[in-house]
């Protein structure tokens, strides 16, 4: 089964929605991860309450926030869009995403992100 990560600065917000996402969506498809080149110590808690309400995924009994190197050697490196450059980490394929971080903005940006996140994921093909 591929492997897909999602990657992002502090692994909080995007790549967390993302994995939950995945795992939710496609979880018979491919093995999902998310990870960052920085953690905070807990996932953004608007992301948090906002997949509970929309997908009924509580992502703090499911996930935390790792690094690069807590997560399996992956197929794929689907990165968020965090204006920075990933260190090199060994893959098939890699691909940017563009997502704005929606932290500290209102429910909207975050449903947004969540929305293009949840249609990415459905159009996934390796």
């Amino acid at each position: 089964m591929k492997k897909i990560a999602f990657i992002c600065v502090h692994n909080s917000c995007r790549s967390q929605i993302a994995e939950a996402l995945g795992k939710h969506l496609r979880g018979e498809d491919f093995r999902f991860y998310s990870a960052g080149t920085e953690t905070k110590p807990q996932i953004n808690q608007d992301a948090v309450r906002l997949m509970k309400q929309l997908y009924g995924i509580d992502m703090e009994k499911t996930q935390y926030s790792k690094l690069l190197t807590d997560i399996p050697e992956v197929d794929v490196i689907i990165t968020m869009g965090c204006n920075v450059q990933c260190p090199s980490v060994p893959c098939f394929r890699r691909e940017d995403w563009g997502l704005e971080d929606p932290t500290g903005k209102p429910d909207q940006a975050f449903i947004e992100v969540i929305e293009k996140i949840h249609d990415r994921i459905m159009q996934l093909e390796l």
